[in-house]
């Protein structure tokens, strides 16, 4: 009997952990998706100017000039890659939670062949 209370305690442990991982995953996507809507502004902004208008990029607390398909380029390889890194991220959560619900499963077999 201590030996089905010990692995269900192990098993109670994985299964806390993965759901740990599965929220601070849950909020890396949260704040990758804050970053994409920003970067998406930043985007449709430029679509109403014209090609001659200045652009400045704000490096540490200098604004500094920027050529503006420079600044373009530069805003679609960061909504490129904020959308590979909600993938991956997305990818990341669905394993956790297949991960954690084989988990939960086994700790309800236990229960239920502990319970007989």
């Amino acid at each position: 009997m201590a030996e089905v209370e010990k692995k269900l305690e192990s098993l109670s442990l994985a299964f806390s952990k993965h759901q740990q991982q599965m929220n601070d995953l849950v909020q890396s996507r949260s704040q990758l998706e804050t970053q994409f809507q920003e970067n998406k502004i930043v985007k449709e902004e430029f679509s109403s100017l014209d090609s001659n208008s200045k652009i400045y990029k704000l490096t540490g607390p200098v604004l500094l000039p920027q050529d503006f398909s420079e600044a373009q380029l530069n805003v679609d390889k960061r909504i490129e890659f904020i959308n590979n890194e909600i993938d991956r991220v997305e990818e990341k959560i669905a394993s956790e939670e297949k991960e954690a619900e084989k988990i939960r499963n086994e700790i309800v077999a236990m229960k239920l062949q502990a319970g007989q």
